[in-house]
């Protein structure tokens, strides 16, 4: 069978067992556009729609049990519906959702977030991490008073404008040459890409040039120190350190977006690499499975938001620090200490280890990425080091073995990457590889 026969043999599977998912998505057709809030909830031929979640599992609208690596990608690192998290909940829900003034709750969680994290002598919060990676930068052209911004060709950092820039560029549109700033979406005033600076990941030479040459304009560099929309691939070290030691040279603040890095330990990809930026944007699992974001960074940075010095930067929020993502988030905290990771960060070693070998077995072209408790999966010869990387390897495959994996009760996400959670033991990773290892089998 080809590559497409497969993947609709694995489509054709999946409808038969997703009747009900398949009623609710037309219905919801109605009323949203494609049935959908969120890109990320959508995959074709339509989502599986979800009643609950237990631990580990999901069990959707038809009833299947789903073994949930994607949780909420990334941000379920407790598991869905912990109890401790419910209690939490429930018991500020009884005193109030949401209040005008600050409760103790966000200086707790604050406390912890700028104990651990090396780069942050304050934070700040806000309900998504789009709207963390937009302070940061906010706060880094009112800092330099420079406009233009640096980011990595294929990084993703929310929805807005200026980080809206060669996200997902296709393959046709590249300049073989190098990265140049291409929209995200049709209609971005022109004025955006003059001013966003599109660099390589992974190759400091090219940066180091470009870096030099706009150091005049440029307020930032914004960065995931391990890119999620690469598989979760880690920058090399010496990549890392040579941006910093640039970037501290020319004036250029440096912003790490540890959205889902934080993961990775008590102080994120940052202490795990060694690298320690001038701001840090948080999202996913400080909120305990709530709405939240963050960012935050050196004390002369986030004095620029200080209201009792008459802040540069005003920035607001209805529910910003709301009192229920606070508590939650203060349980997941305080629930992943540093034995808590380590023990993930083995499991997902082993996890990846594992993968590699069922590769190797079928000698099927693959490459298995990630770091600590994250993993990604990509169908190509080539090592992963940057975008064009990831976009070359085959698309088909990756589809192919998404569906077929759910098509047996495991959920990743359909760019084949996942996370474990504090939940997870050798029976959910060695799930994970033979239901691998059967999906291969038949789809290669």
């Amino acid at each position: 069978m080809t590559n497409q026969e497969n993947l609709q043999r694995e489509v054709d599977q999946y409808v038969s067992r997703t009747p009900r998912s398949r009623d609710l998505q037309a219905n919801a057709e109605k009323y949203l556009p494609g049935g959908s809030s969120r890109g990320t909830a959508f995959f074709g031929p339509y989502p599986h729609f979800i009643e609950r979640g237990e631990g580990h599992y999901m069990i959707d609208a038809d009833g299947n049990k789903i073994l949930d690596f994607m949780i909420n990608a990334t941000s379920l690192i407790l598991g869905h519906a912990h109890p401790d998290i419910v209690a939490a909940l429930q018991e500020q829900a009884a005193k109030g959702t949401a209040f005008t003034g600050p409760t103790e709750a966000q200086v707790r969680l604050a406390k912890i977030l700028t104990e651990r994290i090396p780069s942050m002598d304050t934070v700040r919060f806000t309900n998504s991490g789009t709207e963390g990676t937009l302070m940061s930068i906010r706060a880094a052209r009112a800092f330099t008073g420079k406009h233009k911004i640096a980011k990595f060709e294929g990084g993703y950092h929310g929805s807005h404008e200026y980080v809206a820039v060669s996200v997902h560029p296709p393959l046709e549109k590249l300049d073989p040459a190098g990265p140049t700033p291409i929209p995200e979406h049709p209609g971005m005033p022109p004025s955006v890409l003059e001013d966003v600076i599109v660099l390589p990941y992974n190759d400091l030479e090219w940066c180091e040039r470009v870096l030099r040459e706009n150091k005049d304009d440029l307020a930032c560099l914004i960065m995931e120190p391990v890119v999620s929309s690469f598989g979760y691939l880690p920058a090399q070290k010496e990549f890392l350190q040579g941006l910093r030691d640039i970037t501290t040279e020319l004036d250029i603040i440096l912003i790490f977006d540890e959205v889902q890095s934080l993961r990775i330990a008590s102080g994120g990809a940052q202490e795990t690499l060694g690298v320690t930026p001038d701001m840090t944007s948080l999202g996913k699992i400080i909120g305990g499975g709530m709405a939240v974001g963050a960012f935050g960074g050196r004390q002369d940075l986030m004095d620029l938001l200080n209201p009792t010095d008459g802040a540069t930067i005003a920035h607001a929020g209805t529910f910003n620090a709301n009192p229920m993502t606070m508590v939650a988030g203060e349980v997941a905290m305080n629930h992943l200490t540093p034995e808590v990771l380590d023990r993930m960060n083995a499991l997902g070693e082993e996890l990846r280890a594992k993968l590699r070998a069922v590769f190797d077995e079928f000698e099927v072209a693959a490459q298995v990425t990630g770091i600590g408790s994250l993993f990604g999966i990509h169908f190509t010869e080539e090592e992963i080091v940057d975008y064009r990387n990831v976009i070359r390897a085959d698309s088909q495959m990756r589809q192919a073995l998404f569906t077929g994996l759910l098509n047996e009760g495991i959920l990743l996400q359909t760019g084949t990457a996942g996370a474990l959670n504090t939940l997870t033991t050798e029976s959910e990773i060695d799930a994970l590889v033979d239901t691998t290892r059967r999906v291969v089998q038949r789809v290669r």
